[in-house]
């Protein structure tokens, strides 16, 4: 399989690893990471020998979710912002209709979009020392990709606004704890604890294995129905917002004087 350089695809037998490929960045979205993780699950679906998903990131970090840069072409240009919209659409219907399972091996921090990656997948491993947060709401955005549709589902209403509103982490033993995560796994055995889930996955029965998937997410099909479209045009709607925008200038300033000091 060809895979852009920011997303790579390997085959291990039935399984099928994903890697977030940008690790001096935390994994955090370009356009071609953004763009591959759009179309990469109905390549996998159309795969005949793929069985199960193993979705991970490079580095120390699973993804730290946005990236600046993107942020602001995204608050002056329309149609690039019709695109990152679109595609994150296409990452969330593409995930949850995707009919291989799919594992989620959480080795750091994932944050924004990651974190949303994470909580699409099937079944969730996470590093003891990594972390999951949602901090849409801090740089003035709505969490429409994916933390307002799914959140709710797996913590409930109440813990999911908080979660939302004030984007605190939530670290392995509390993912496991409130049910974003299966369980919690030392860092270092992480990929192998992953890979041997998926191969246990692998060797269940095709047709029962995909139909339970599909059954099961009915309860996310009926949430998308009524949740995704309004929240995906929110988020649209904040992003060319003068609080986001403010925000996002001064985490630019901010890490410019950061940078100018380490410098001398």
């Amino acid at each position: 399989m060809t895979d852009p350089v920011d997303l790579v695809v390997t085959s291990h037998g039935p399984v099928r690893l994903i890697e977030l490929n940008r690790p001096e960045q935390l994994n955090a979205m370009s356009e071609e990471l953004h763009s591959g993780l759009a179309s990469v699950w109905h390549t996998l679906a159309d795969d005949p020998e793929a069985r199960v998903v193993v979705l991970t990131g490079r580095g120390r970090a699973f993804s730290a979710g946005g990236n600046f840069d993107i942020m602001t072409r995204v608050q002056r240009d329309r149609a690039f912002r019709e695109q990152n919209v679109d595609e994150a659409r296409r990452i969330i219907t593409g995930m949850i209709r995707c009919p291989l399972p799919v594992i989620a091996a959480v080795n750091g921090p994932a944050v924004g979009l990651g974190c949303s990656l994470a909580l699409l997948s099937d079944l969730v491993l996470i590093a003891d020392d990594a972390y999951i947060a949602d901090p849409h709401v801090q740089v003035g955005l709505v969490a429409g990709d994916g933390g307002a549709l799914v959140l709710p589902l797996l913590v409930g209403l109440t813990r999911a606004k908080e979660l939302l509103f004030l984007g605190d982490r939530v670290g392995a033993e509390e993912a496991v704890r409130l049910g974003i995560a299966n369980r919690a796994v030392p860092k270092d055995k992480l990929l192998d604890e992953a890979m041997h889930l998926a191969m246990r996955v692998a060797a269940l029965p095709v047709r029962a294995l995909r139909e339970t998937k599909r059954a099961v997410n009915l309860h996310l099909e009926q949430a998308m129905n009524s949740v995704l479209e309004p929240a995906l045009l929110a988020e649209r709607d904040t992003m060319h917002d003068p609080d986001h925008i403010a925000v996002v200038e001064k985490i630019i300033a901010s890490r410019g004087r950061r940078r100018a000091v380490e410098k001398g």
